[in-house]
């Protein structure tokens, strides 16, 4: 994800529209189609929905390697690895 190219992408028709109601509330649904008021809060939640998934997509990104420094996974595998091959009869 890429935010910041998002929101240069946006920014001249916010700009142009001023002010706008949040998309989907009653103001948003009083709204003319055509108004440029309408489009600018669309634009402006995909701007808030690029952002959270920009912002997710780092939090994942740094959980993945802090778990990949955590412990020696290599080691794991072989130990769990052994184990499988380890057959123990019981009898039922």
């Amino acid at each position: 994800m890429d935010f910041y190219a998002v929101h240069l992408f946006v920014v001249p028709v916010l700009d142009r529209a001023g002010s706008w109601p949040l998309a989907g509330s009653l103001a948003w649904q009083a709204l003319d189609d055509t108004d440029p008021k309408k489009l600018a809060s669309v634009l402006d939640g995909g701007r808030r929905d690029t952002l959270r998934n920009d912002m997710i997509g780092a939090a994942l990104a740094e959980a993945s390697q802090a778990i990949s420094a955590s412990a020696d996974w290599t080691a794991i595998a072989r130990s769990i690895g052994r184990h499988r091959e380890v057959y123990i009869r019981r009898a039922v």
